[in-house]
């Protein structure tokens, strides 16, 4: 291993999964085909996968399964919000594991992987095996007020440019208003919607403000699946009940589970993990201090690192 993450590795197998008349899903798989089975679920909605996150695992450990959501990354069509919801999300995940004949994974996700995480194992916990937790979101209405209204207090610049495409008389409801610019088919009206709410949520994920973070988010297809599919699930409260990760907490409490959050997370604040982790005190909880929002800072890929380590021997017989 060298530094905190594992070495750069290539897919093993790549594939697309249609998963309606629809949607088709990438795939991937990396590591030891025999190994323990894990799922990445990425962030977003809608910000899709990269190489990098095959790292946070060990490759002669770990059977390394990576996928882009609905509508993101590589996944077609592209930023498409048409029958993308959080149930067909759950569906798709069963899809995936039956296609590549695993019985039970590990769940790793962060941000709205977290969310995407949680809701999976809750509807179906005979299929996991544990869970690593990151940038904790339970998609509750403030979580999402907050980071269309209140980030702003930390960051005054980005809000500032975050309000500035749209008018001032449409303000008091900036989600009503991005959405309905970001589902326009005219790229003239969705892509500048895309790359200022894109540029945003870049420029609030790290404890120091990170370029390449930005940039990752803000080219034209990367910034419209993202914007685009956030909005969507935003105005649908994310397709959650009032409270329901915490309510049905009960089904994957008897799980392992890792909790990794920065003290400086600004996209999604500590007393969200707080809260998750004081209802489920039978996981481990790890609030790293000198880190924002990324799974890419040094502090959290270590905690990530260090958890995916500290299961893999348990796991290896639970597989």
């Amino acid at each position: 291993m060298s530094g905190d993450l594992f070495p750069l590795l290539e897919a093993n197998a790549i594939g697309m999964l249609p998963v309606d008349g629809l949607h088709q899903l990438y795939w991937e798989e990396s590591g030891n085909r025999r190994g323990v089975p894990v799922v990445f679920l990425h962030g977003g909605p809608g910000a899709g996968c990269t190489p990098a996150y095959r790292r946070f695992f060990d490759p002669a450990v770990y059977r390394i399964v990576l996928f882009d959501q609905r509508g993101a990354g590589r996944s077609r069509p592209a930023a498409e919000v048409r029958h993308n919801t959080l149930r067909d999300l759950i569906a798709d995940l069963e899809s995936l594991r039956r296609h590549l004949a695993i019985e039970r994974w590990l769940i790793f996700g962060g941000s709205w992987g977290s969310t995407l995480a949680l809701a999976y194992g809750q509807a179906h916990p005979e299929r996991c095996l544990g869970f690593v937790l990151r940038g904790i979101f339970l998609g509750a209405r403030s979580e999402v007020e907050w980071f269309l209204y209140r980030m702003g207090a930390i960051y005054p610049e980005a809000a500032r440019a975050f309000r500035q495409p749209i008018p001032e008389a449409e303000r008091g409801d900036l989600l009503e208003a991005y959405h309905r610019r970001l589902v326009d088919p005219d790229p003239l009206v969705h892509m500048p919607a895309a790359r200022a709410w894109s540029r945003y949520e870049g420029a609030c994920s790290t404890l120091r403000h990170n370029p390449r973070t930005v940039s990752a988010l803000t080219g034209d297809t990367a910034a419209l699946a993202l914007a685009r599919i956030e909005a969507h699930y935003f105005v649908n409260d994310l397709f959650l009940e009032p409270d329901q990760l915490i309510r049905d907490l009960p089904r994957i409490r008897h799980l392992p589970c890792t909790i990794v959050q920065g003290r400086y997370d600004i996209v999604c604040p500590p007393v969200t993990a707080e809260r998750l982790a004081t209802t489920w005190p039978e996981a481990q909880y790890t609030l790293v201090e000198d880190a924002g929002h990324s799974a890419m800072e040094p502090g959290t890929r270590s905690a990530l690192v260090a958890a995916t380590e500290r299961l893999k021997a348990r796991l290896a017989d639970a597989a």
